[in-house]
């Protein structure tokens, strides 16, 4: 990690943005002693819940064995399979069997919905997260995670967009919470035009995060424009600075 981008990133935060929080970061590794290694069951069995931990500026390390949902094991790339009657899961169930989300119509809908859905492996054994402040020298962060309020998720999405001729330089994909933090934003690092990813639409996730909050992700090969970016961007005009009186923690 460039230290300089670290610190140049914090102040033009700072200034911009107030006292809002900080973004995390992750980044996969088979190195060994990069960040406390999660155990069994030490941190919540949902993943968006353990991130609390995380954006309190604990710095934690995952393999297989740390994340006990099923779903975070498949997002994060740990887990390919997914759990039998999957498709009744995710819509209208099975009566006295299984009890369904209904996130979608129907079991018919959810298979041909998977047949969109990307495959993705962990390239390495660990993934480890920290907070953008708590990174070294040492730490190769890959994608940036925002837990955001509105105003501050306009001007990400806004920024994200300064440099992009066509109007989809963020998107929004159906997906669950750990998806659309993990699998999404880090399947972009590849793109020939990377974009971020607005997600924690995820109904059942929701509980884990406050009620006026949404999550913004990006690639870190993304995210260093923007950083660059920001002091010749919207954020220096008064219309921002209208917006940026409402920013608060």
């Amino acid at each position: 990690m460039d230290i300089k981008i670290k610190e140049k990133f914090i102040a033009r935060w700072k200034k911009h943005f107030n006292d809002a929080e900080l973004p995390i970061t992750f980044y996969y590794t088979d190195e060994e002693g990069r960040a406390e290694l999660a155990k069994p069951g030490s941190l919540p069995r949902c993943v968006i819940a353990a991130l609390s931990k995380i954006r309190d500026g604990k710095s934690y390390a995952f393999n297989a064995d740390s994340v006990g949902c099923f779903g975070g094991k498949r997002y994060l790339g740990f887990a390919q399979k997914i759990m039998p009657k999957f498709e009744y899961f995710l819509s209208c169930g099975i009566p006295g069997e299984l009890e369904g989300e209904r996130y979608k119509k129907s079991p018919e809908l959810v298979k041909k919905a998977m047949e969109h859905a990307p495959a993705f492996k962990a390239p390495a054994r660990f993934v480890v997260f920290k907070r953008w402040d708590m990174l070294r020298e040492s730490d190769n962060p890959e994608v940036v995670i925002f837990f955001a309020q509105p105003d501050v998720l306009a001007g990400l999405f806004t920024l994200a967009n300064f440099d992009e001729a066509e109007p989809n330089g963020v998107f929004a994909p159906f997906s669950s919470g750990c998806g659309s933090i993990f699998q999404h934003p880090y399947l972009e690092i590849a793109s020939s035009r990377p974009r971020g990813v607005i997600g924690m639409f995820d109904i059942s996730a929701r509980p884990f995060v406050p009620a006026n909050m949404l999550s913004f992700a990006i690639p870190m090969n993304k995210f260093v424009g923007m950083i660059d970016n920001m002091e010749e961007s919207f954020l220096i005009t008064g219309s921002w600075k209208k917006v940026q009186k409402r920013v608060r923690l």
